[in-house]
């Protein structure tokens, strides 16, 4: 299992973006964007989680940067 910790995130983007986005790699345990509690916007930053380690790992070549 890998936890995998997003960053940079565009503000406006959402959870079924990111879990989208990931999903094309393999399967996805959770998906979890952090909301700002005030706005309820997104903080930039969330967190995916990949039962299959080298799913993950493909994922964050993919995607980094």
């Amino acid at each position: 299992m890998m936890k995998i910790l997003v960053r940079n995130l565009d503000r406006k983007m959402t959870q079924g973006e990111i879990f989208s986005l990931f999903k094309r790699f393999g399967t996805i345990d959770s998906c979890d964007l952090v909301l700002d509690q005030v706005t309820g916007l997104s903080k930039g930053f969330g967190f995916v989680v990949m039962p299959h380690e080298n799913e993950g790992k493909k994922a964050i070549q993919s995607l980094d940067g």
